[in-house]
């Protein structure tokens, strides 16, 4: 059994509770799984601590002090062929990666999790944020996504133990 922290992001069916709220959120088109893997479209069950923060400048103001810009030259490697797999790149990159500085708001705000990384094992699933929904319920490929001012009021609140905890079956409802 998991001891809970106030500071844990913790998802259970249909919402993220922090701090005494719940979000609604969306999860990976697949679901959850403990058996993650690259394309798979599931979110990786586990414990998961908060290990970054990444934002848009050119569309918002630095939301928290440790957070880190990004631009049109940064991506996130998918490629398990890739060296920097799971990690954050320079565009153009060579290998398979995903955009960080995309043309819709989704990145705009980025909680890095510490899901397969920073020693990547080759094809057990990469960039595992909590970021903005497209919509509200649209699956992801895999991260946890929230509305954009549940979003920011989050990131606005987590700390240095912060951790996102994906039960087994969190994506089922009773």
């Amino acid at each position: 059994m998991v001891a809970f922290r106030h500071t844990d992001l913790v998802v259970t069916p249909g919402q993220l509770r922090f701090r005494g709220r719940g979000f609604p959120i969306a999860l990976g088109r697949s679901g959850v799984t403990t058996a993650k893997r690259e394309g798979d479209g599931a979110t990786p069950a586990g414990i998961h601590r908060i290990v970054g923060c990444l934002y848009r400048p050119d569309r918002m103001a630095r939301p928290v002090d440790w957070a880190v810009p990004i631009g049109p030259r940064d991506g996130w490697s998918d490629d398990p062929r890739d060296p920097d797999y799971n990690l954050m790149v320079a565009r153009p990159h060579p290998f398979s990666h995903e955009r960080l500085a995309r043309a819709d708001p989704a990145y705009d705000l980025v909680l890095v999790t510490d899901w397969n990384w920073p020693f990547a094992e080759r094809g057990a699933g990469s960039a595992i944020f909590i970021h903005r929904w497209r919509a509200p319920g649209a699956p992801t490929a895999g991260c946890v996504a929230l509305a954009a001012d549940d979003l920011r009021w989050i990131t606005r609140r987590i700390g240095y133990r912060s951790r996102l905890i994906v039960p087994p079956g969190a994506d089922r409802r009773k």
